[in-house]
Formats: C-alpha cells, structure tokens, sequence
C-alpha cells in the first residue's frame, strides 16, 4: 500500500510503521533469523515479518509505541485471530514449513531504545 492520497497524519504514521518493522528485522537478524517475508498480505489481513531460524518458523507482529505495557496491550485478541488466519495461509502456500516448530512473536518498537523482542508472546487456538 503506498501512503500516497493518505492525509499527513497518516503519511506519519506508514512511514512510522516502515521504520519499526526496518529496526525490528535488524533486531532479529542480529539474532539469528533469517527474513521469509516482510508485511506479507492475505485476504485475512498481514503479518509483518515471517522468520525462520533453525527449524522454527517465527510470525512477528511489529508495534511502534511509546512504552511495552502499550505494545503488550495493543494486540488484542482480534489482532490475534488476524495474524493466526494469515499465518494459516502462509503455512498452507509453504506446506513443508507446517513440519517446522511454528511461533507468534511481538517485537515492540520504543522512541530513542533498542526494540523489545517477546518471543511466543501468544498461541493461537488451531
């Protein structure tokens, strides 16, 4: 989605989640994963970035906030649902990664500190 026609507000806020997500991958690279896909879109909505190190695939949803309590609570139930059905047609357009260990991780981007990576921060109810 290009965040040309969006008012100023919302420019701020695209680029502003391009940006999280850009620190977000470094974080994680530096950690050992490896990029599948970065804001891979389905009919059920996106997932920010698809992982894989060693033999676990990891969906990271990536959000930019002021403090951790407000990137923990940001991710509702719904969101859940959301990244779970997204994640599920992912899995079945890559059938061998289903063999792999799956896991749903939050990585949270604060103002002016090193994102906060939440490793299997939920499980969805397959």
């Amino acid at each position: 989605m290009s965040p040309r026609g969006f008012g100023a507000a919302r420019r701020q806020a695209y680029r502003r989640g391009h940006a999280a997500e850009f620190a977000a991958l470094l974080l994680l690279a530096a950690k050992g994963y490896r990029a599948l896909a970065r804001r891979y879109r389905t009919p059920l909505g996106e997932i920010d970035l698809v992982l894989k190190r060693g033999d676990t695939i990891v969906f990271a949803e990536v959000k930019a906030r002021p403090t951790l309590r407000d990137g923990m609570d940001s991710v509702t139930p719904a969101a859940e649902r959301r990244i779970a059905g997204a994640a599920g047609i992912w899995l079945a357009r890559h059938p061998r990664a289903a063999a792999l260990t799956l896991r749903f991780d939050l990585v949270i981007v604060r103002p002016w500190r090193l994102p906060h990576h939440v490793p299997d921060a939920f499980r969805p109810g397959w």
